[in-house]
């Protein structure tokens, strides 16, 4: 008889090899997780492959005010105790803040100077990478009068860590599948941050396109996480821990890409001005990279398909890359099975963003 940790474990599994969006797959495991491992919070971000800067944030977190996210924000990215990007560089998939700390919570900056007030009294983190990137991490939360995460309940998000980061890393590959024309921005996207990271002035192109990346469930303003994430990664980074460059790719919806990068105004130094945060239209380039990375291309097949995206045929492809006719169209083919496309047209479109 299966058990209610191998029934959900199974269920995910499923789940992560259908065709759901990154949103609804989050929120379907979200839910199947809490009926065997309970939280009390949850803050589950995708990020940038590359530079592991995380978009696209679903999160609950009860009793925590909005003028508080971006401390909390800011502290994340600091705090390299049970960080992401520290998990992913030591090959560690989950990691228990009880436990790492051995009770001294206190250990941690994020706990001391945010999650202290909420009552928490553990975390366990879980990060999703594979060979291709880093793809996303979620923070599950205890409140008191809750008792710290156990080993069991670990050893369960170890367990589903593995299909899980498949299932993002595919529902990545499927937003280069447009449902409609993709639409230019509408004028620059520019946000002004204070050191704190609160915005001071943003332009209604940002504000915009900030709702896309992010839209709120009731009629209020939506929170600009995307620029928060991004700029707390310029604050690592100027403090000497970082989670990787200051920017991010980012799907806006509809085959669009975005890309966010944050620059501090002020040349004195670190902290002492504010940071501007900018919103581009992803290069083809970028694009390119995400693309190869979400649906697992190999090394030789990027590169074939490189060369394919500058409108090369075979025969040039070969004579530049000194193999032969035959083994191109083998990696054309794979590239073409690997992605879900018919045609080399088709697969440059839809990297281009013009499908």
């Amino acid at each position: 008889m299966s058990t209610p940790t191998a029934a959900a474990s199974d269920r995910i599994a499923r789940w992560c090899a259908g065709s759901l969006t990154p949103k609804r797959l989050r929120e379907l495991v979200l839910a199947e997780i809490r009926r065997v491992v309970p939280f009390d919070a949850h803050v589950w971000l995708m990020t940038d492959p590359v530079s592991r800067v995380g978009t696209s944030p679903l999160a609950d977190v009860p009793g925590l005010q909005w003028a508080d996210l971006p401390r909390l924000g800011r502290w994340r990215y600091l705090t390299t105790l049970n960080r992401w990007a520290e998990l992913m560089d030591s090959g560690t998939p989950v990691a228990l803040l009880h436990e790492r700390t051995g009770g001294r919570l206190a250990a941690s900056a994020l706990w001391r100077e945010s999650q202290r007030d909420l009552g928490v009294v553990d975390v366990a983190t879980i990060a999703f990478w594979d060979r291709n990137g880093c793809w996303a991490w979620l923070d599950l939360w205890r409140y008191a009068p809750a008792q710290p995460f156990t080993r069991r309940d670990a050893g369960f998000l170890a367990d589903i860590c593995s299909p899980l980061t498949e299932g993002l890393r595919l529902a990545q590959a499927r937003t280069f599948v447009p449902d409609q024309p993709a639409l230019p921005l509408d004028g620059p996207a520019v946000l002004v941050l204070a050191p704190d990271l609160h915005v001071r002035i943003q332009t209604s192109a940002a504000v915009q396109t900030l709702y896309q990346l992010n839209p709120p469930d009731d009629p209020i303003p939506a929170i600009p996480a995307a620029a928060y994430n991004v700029a707390a990664a310029l604050v690592a980074l100027e403090q000497h821990v970082p989670v990787g460059p200051a920017w991010s790719r980012v799907h806006l919806g509809h085959g669009r890409w975005v890309t966010l990068r944050a620059a501090r105004i002020s040349p004195t130094g670190a902290g002492e001005g504010d940071i501007t945060v900018s919103i581009e239209a992803s290069t083809p380039a970028e694009r390119l990279d995400v693309f190869a990375r979400a649906h697992a291309l190999t090394p030789r097949e990027r590169e074939i398909l490189e060369h394919l995206t500058l409108g090369e045929n075979t025969r040039t492809i070969a004579e530049r890359l000194v193999i032969s006719e035959h083994t191109v169209n083998d990696h054309v083919k794979a590239v073409l099975a690997k992605t879900g496309s018919t045609t080399r047209r088709t697969i440059i479109s839809r990297i281009s963003g013009n499908a």
